[in-house]
């Protein structure tokens, strides 16, 4: 049975049956982000995604860094020197200040960021892998920009970990 959460649109997840490897879709501003692997290594994925749960329920999450910034902008700044051997130490910092959906191979192929605003949050994604950028030219230097409420995007990964649940 498959379990849909959210909305593609914003933020939605379909998640199938339960096993150690399992079926695990996400969306964020209608486009799917677990385009390049979608099974999910279940006890790891979901430590990952609860781990975002008690992050986001703490009030973690600080707001768009750079006065004057859209949150786009904010996003390819961050990303400007990544990985560069001269990348500034401030830099990595900051940039992992801000980091999300780390939940390893399903969605390593998405840098993803995110603001706080009180209850609000912004999350920008951009799609890395070249051979993604090849099948997919339209995402090449895109950022896709999510406005959701905390409690919203929450309740979504709580029903993603409650899907995973092998009980």
């Amino acid at each position: 049975m498959n379990v849909v959460l959210g909305d593609k649109s914003r933020f939605g997840a379909e998640v199938g049956e339960s096993s150690p490897l399992c079926r695990v879709d996400l969306w964020a501003a209608g486009r799917r982000l677990t385009c390049d692997d979608n099974m999910a290594y279940v006890p790891q994925f979901r430590r990952d995604v609860l781990d975002a749960v008690a992050w986001l329920r703490s009030g973690e999450g600080s707001p768009l860094p750079f006065a004057g910034l859209s949150a786009e902008a904010t996003h390819r700044r961050l990303v400007l020197r990544a990985g560069d051997d001269d990348e500034p130490e401030a830099d990595y910092q900051l940039r992992g200040r801000f980091r999300v959906l780390l939940w390893g191979p399903t969605t390593d192929n998405v840098t993803a960021h995110l603001f706080r605003e009180e209850d609000r949050l912004v999350i920008t994604l951009s799609f890395w892998r070249e051979e993604h950028l090849l099948r997919h030219p339209e995402d090449a230097g895109a950022v896709f920009t999510v406005e959701i409420p905390a409690k919203e995007f929450v309740g979504i990964l709580e029903g993603i970990a409650a899907a995973l649940d092998p009980s």
